[in-house]
């Protein structure tokens, strides 16, 4: 290592002036310094993605410890987080109680409104809880597995993606990739709730894996089963999932094997099985008579294709439901080019931002150089994932939560891997990319102090000390070109030092959530104030809260008391719900704590127009209805259910007195607490 580098021949399979190295790794020597790596020099299994020979004796046991720290992170006091988010966690408990209100989703077990999403992830959970009984740790548990899954999924295909490398490089690339993955804070935090993301994620980046591998190989198979992998993410989240869609078709099509014409055949086979695999259960739901099934809660028309396209489509994108009912996207920001790095968002995700959009640009030059067609098809199929997510999560007007960002963290986690053991190689070996490395190493660093200071009296030491460690690493493995000897050695203690330094901050937000219950409704990581625990407010700008007595704390929706609900539950008779009331926030707390169906006219927003007069006539002439609670008008048409709901039951229906309850107030209009219980029938 003494002594100017030799540059090497330009030809196939060479970066011009960047000689043939020894292991990224381990710094082992090359058997030829003055040739260009030769791929057929690689053995044929590591070809194809298949276990490299000579895998390092630290592979296996620096992957288990990473998946031990993920199932730390996601499963440590899990049990202090309750229900976590009330509307998902009623509609789990209602599947428990019905294999009707499972399979489509409803948020009670009488099957009168669905969630707002479909239920692939509420599928997952509530097979969990059947199985073991309903509980935080039989809910939560299948979340902590999905979310370590996904960091082991992550690991195998940026491995894979590396095997024309020789010698551990790929190795060291997967584990990059896995402990960012891991330390992810936003994904740390939406893995211990039930928010459909966790399931969403682990979907996607299974479907990431067998494009892949269809790319590789040039197979049909590998792509229809990523093709029907996302259609089951459609299920979890609907649009959503075809984010990443784009990218991955693009990559098939440029770089796959075979002519463009079989390659396009194949894209096609592909498309009718993402068609298929998406739209089996809405036009299951659509096709079902309307009378017998839960109305679709979020559609203005009872149907899934107005939630796939309003509510969860344009209404995501452009505000409100897509209908014109207003914007709601305060919990995340204000939409613009920087949303992703604002006070609220900056430390969920954007740590290694800046670093993985350097790697994934010096990453594609350095593999288009060496005709590395795996790490180039990889860059491109995460880093088109990143591109599109980051333009959608950063303008889009609509309702938009923190932890939706969680589907960026394997395209950083990826990127970072791969395009970060390519900048190595190329600094190690090449006077020409010296520079690329130590400035993504001082960018990262002085990021995340600028993260840090956001928020002074969290860690108030670890941001000078994070800013100290970049600026050693930096200045070292600038140094380690400049000096003659033990250059490797200067430049590999460098980069160790670069990288705890730009995992320092991370990692102290991600231990956050482990410190409180989960906020169900909004879960974030990081200190109260900075878009942590406590730093951001519930739905509807009310601070979250667990379940006490059949009420949320705090919540929008406070007005069924342990009162009331004794007494709903002491005159319900042969009834099939216990009470109809505007919004679910209110129905999610009572189906909790009597484990007992409740009406949520107005569904999710209390605007869902799915109670009618005649639906309600029919339902307490029949018996299966006595108790309803109209809405007041705050939130939504009529506040939960129509204006011409709650006239009909001012009217038709006879006023509780607070007083037979144990309540306070009025026994017409509005109590001293909320509005008034009617008796119908």
């Amino acid at each position: 290592m003494n002594g100017p580098v030799p540059a090497t021949p330009a030809g196939p399979g060479a970066v011009p002036g960047v000689p043939a190295a020894p292991d990224a790794v381990s710094g082992g020597a090359s058997t030829a310094p003055d040739a260009a790596p030769r791929v057929p020099d690689v053995p044929r299994a590591a070809r194809h993605g298949g276990p490299e020979a000579g895998t390092p004796r630290w592979a296996r046991p620096g992957l288990w410890a990473v998946l031990a720290l993920a199932a730390f992170l996601h499963t440590w006091a899990l049990g202090r987080n309750g229900d976590a988010n009330d509307y998902y966690a009623a509609a789990i408990l209602s599947g428990t109680q019905s294999w009707k209100a499972f399979f489509f989703g409803a948020l009670d077990a009488g099957s009168f409104i669905t969630v707002d999403k479909p239920p692939v992830a509420l599928w997952v959970m509530g097979l969990s809880a059947r199985i073991f009984g309903y509980g935080t740790w039989s809910m939560l548990l299948p979340q902590a597995v999905a979310g370590v899954a996904a960091v082991w999924v992550v690991h195998s295909a940026v491995r894979r993606s590396l095997a024309e490398l020789p010698g551990h490089a790929s190795q060291a690339a997967g584990l990059a990739a896995a402990l960012v993955m891991t330390l992810t804070p936003i994904t740390v935090a939406i893995n211990r709730d039930n928010n459909p993301d966790t399931i969403l994620v682990l979907l996607l980046v299974l479907a990431a894996w067998f494009c892949l591998e269809a790319v590789r190989g040039g197979r049909t198979r590998p792509l229809v089963v990523s093709a029907v992998l996302i259609g089951l993410a459609f299920n979890t989240k609907m649009l959503q999932a075809y984010l990443v869609v784009p990218a991955f078709a693009l990559v098939y099509l440029a770089l796959a094997p075979g002519t463009v014409v079989r390659r396009f055949g194949r894209l096609l086979a592909a498309g009718a099985a993402l068609a298929a695999s998406s739209g089996w259960w809405m036009l299951v739901v659509d096709l079902w008579p309307a009378g017998s099934r839960p109305y679709v809660g979020g559609s203005t028309d009872n149907s899934v294709r107005d939630l796939v396209i309003g509510y969860n489509g344009l209404g995501r994108i452009f505000g409100g439901s897509g209908r014109g009912s207003g914007g709601g996207g305060g919990f995340g920001g204000e939409p613009g080019a920087g949303r992703l790095f604002n006070e609220v968002l900056a430390g969920q995700i954007s740590w290694l931002l800046p670093f993985a959009v350097l790697a994934l640009a010096c990453g594609l030059v350095l593999a288009t150089r060496r005709s590395l067609t795996g790490a180039r098809a990889a860059l491109l199929l995460w880093g088109g994932w990143l591109v599109v997510h980051y333009a959608v999560f950063s303008f889009s007007s609509g309702t938009f939560h923190p932890y939706y960002t969680t589907a960026m963290a394997p395209a950083v986690a990826a990127l970072t891997g791969i395009g970060g053991v390519l900048m190595w190689q190329a600094h190690r070996d090449s006077p020409a990319w010296a520079w690329a490395l130590p400035l993504g190493v001082a960018v990262t660093g002085a990021w995340s102090f600028t993260v840090l200071r956001r928020s002074p009296d969290f860690v108030p030491w670890l941001a000078w000390a994070v800013a100290g460690m970049s600026a050693v690493a930096a200045l070292g493995l600038v140094a380690a070109r400049l000096g003659r000897r033990s250059r490797l050695r200067i430049a590999a203690v460098a980069l160790l030092v670069g990288v705890i330094g730009g995992l320092a901050g991370p990692a102290a937000y991600a231990l956050t959530p482990l410190g409180a219950a989960v906020n169900g409704t909004n879960p974030t990581a990081g200190p109260a104030g900075g878009g942590g625990p406590g730093g951001l407010r519930g739905f509807d700008g009310m601070p979250g809260g667990a379940v006490r007595g059949g009420m949320r704390d705090g919540g929008p929706d406070r007005f069924l008391s342990a009162e009331m609900i004794a007494y709903l539950k002491e005159n319900r008779g042969g009834a099939t719900w216990l009470v109809a009331v505007g919004g679910a926030q209110s129905a999610s707390s009572a189906i909790l704590s009597t484990g007992l169906p409740v009406i949520a006219m107005g569904g999710f927003t209390g605007g869902d127009p799915a109670m009618t007069v005649d639906r309600l006539r029919e339902l307490v002439a029949s018996g299966r209805l006595g108790y309803v609670m109209p809405g007041d008008g705050r939130r939504g048409p009529g506040g939960g259910g129509s204006s011409e709901v709650s006239t009909w039951v001012r009217a038709e229906c006879t006023a509780v007195a607070p007083s037979e309850y144990g309540g306070a107030g009025a026994a017409e209009g509005t109590t001293g607490t909320g509005p008034s219980l009617y008796r119908c029938g």
